[in-house]
């Protein structure tokens, strides 16, 4: 099992940027994908962003599409979510997940991680 640990969550004026990390140990994934997700009151949990370990490709939600970036490095089994140009309504808890193959639902989740954006 993958144990996942996030950081680098808190308060923010719109406009600002935040960092997030997420830090994998555990079992090897190297054929599978990490992401980022966010839940925030009254609406179902949000696929943000995620990432193939092995090469790196991306996708992402319509809605952070030029704010936000993830990235991975795969030395320091370490997931991170660099988002720009934050807006009010990016105010969430956000999880990273790992899914140990390329496709299908994702296996282990995070404790989650507040941002908050504030007008």
């Amino acid at each position: 099992q993958v144990q996942l640990v996030e950081s680098g969550g808190g308060l923010v004026q719109a406009g600002g940027s935040l960092r997030l990390s997420c830090v994998a140990s555990g079992r090897t994934f190297s054929n599978g994908r990490m992401g980022w997700f966010r839940l925030s009151p009254g609406k179902d949990r949000e696929f943000v962003a995620a990432i193939t370990w092995r090469y790196g490709t991306t996708t992402y939600t319509d809605s952070v599409k030029g704010r936000f970036t993830i990235s991975r490095d795969i030395a320091k089994n370490t997931l991170f979510l660099q988002m720009n140009s934050l807006e009010p309504g990016d105010t969430a808890v956000y999880y990273c997940a790992v899914g140990y193959s390329p496709y299908g639902a994702y296996d282990k989740w995070g404790q989650g991680t507040q941002v908050t954006v504030s007008s």
